[in-house]
């Protein structure tokens, strides 16, 4: 999920928040499509198709009307490591739901802007409240009630979604930083350019010719992902983050239904109570940050 400075004037509440939570609804059929696909492929193959799909749309996009201007960074080196980052972070959370439900994967990996809270204080010398501390401790339990011992969940697999979070965390923290030098679309379009050119010198090692129609699903994946990418930074053109940040919450809910509809999988109980303190952990993360 990227993150985004509003721009004055935003007011336009609703549509903001229909923007957001269509995102989150994009996200949420991206990471549908990438635990189906990684049943057949190399999870490497499928990271590519998806950088790769998501980079030659937004060229389309972009290219005729800034051309090779939206490459230019005041930052470049640190858009690198922003962009493996995010390379990271889809790597180890496609590898998790090869081997964990949609919605315990999503909400794993939701720990990530509890895990901002946390380290914007030494990486950014920011100042974190007593309430905000106490929300990210609950994040912490939350993640402990799903992964609870003696559940289905308690096995080396869980590592994969809370390294995909710590890498997320770091590249909403870099997001943070860039944010003062370069544009949403020029971060965007560097990570996808960077990470589409590093995959496709592994994906050689990987290849297996897909079908026509997981060809076509492969497509879909990527443009999945770049919508909701463009949808995000849109919905913070018209409302605040603030505002915005408890509906990016759906993302879990939608992850759910499709696990539900396309995997046939139902979450137990205490996953769902898990799951639950993870959400209301982010939410008053957020709120105590609204106040501030």
């Amino acid at each position: 999920m990227t993150v985004s400075t509003p721009l004055s004037g935003v007011n336009h509440p609703f549509k903001g928040i229909l923007l957001i939570v269509l995102a989150t609804f994009l996200f949420s059929s991206h990471d549908a499509l990438s635990k189906y696909l990684a049943g057949f492929y190399p999870i490497v193959m499928v990271v590519w198709a998806r950088y790769l799909v998501h980079t030659v749309l937004m060229a389309g996009i972009f290219l005729p009307q800034s051309g090779l201007r939206v490459l230019r960074s005041k930052r470049p080196g640190m858009q690198v490591v922003r962009a493996l980052c995010l390379l990271g972070t889809s790597l180890f959370f496609t590898a998790a739901l090869h081997y964990i439900p949609l919605a315990e994967a999503t909400a794993v990996n939701f720990l990530a802007p509890i895990l901002v809270t946390a380290l914007s204080v030494p990486l950014l010398g920011e100042h974190v409240t007593r309430g905000q501390w106490l929300a990210v401790i609950c994040g912490f339990v939350g993640v402990l009630i799903i992964i609870h011992p003696g559940g289905e969940l308690f096995t080396p697999a869980v590592l994969l979604p809370l390294c995909s979070a710590l890498f997320f965390c770091f590249y909403q923290l870099l997001t943070r930083i860039l944010s003062q030098y370069d544009t949403p679309t020029t971060s965007n379009f560097f990570a996808g350019l960077c990470n589409t050119l590093v995959m496709s010198a592994l994906v050689p090692f990987f290849w297996q010719v897909p079908t026509l129609w997981h060809g076509a699903l492969m497509l879909a994946l990527g443009t999945c992902g770049m919508t909701a990418h463009l949808m995000l930074t849109q919905a913070f053109r018209f409302a605040a983050p603030a505002l915005l940040a408890p509906f990016g919450y759906c993302q879990i809910v939608f992850a759910g239904l499709l696990g539900w509809l396309v995997f046939s999988h139902t979450p137990d109980v205490t996953t769902v109570v898990g799951i639950g303190v993870i959400c209301m952990s982010g939410l008053a993360a957020a709120w105590q940050q609204r106040r501030r």
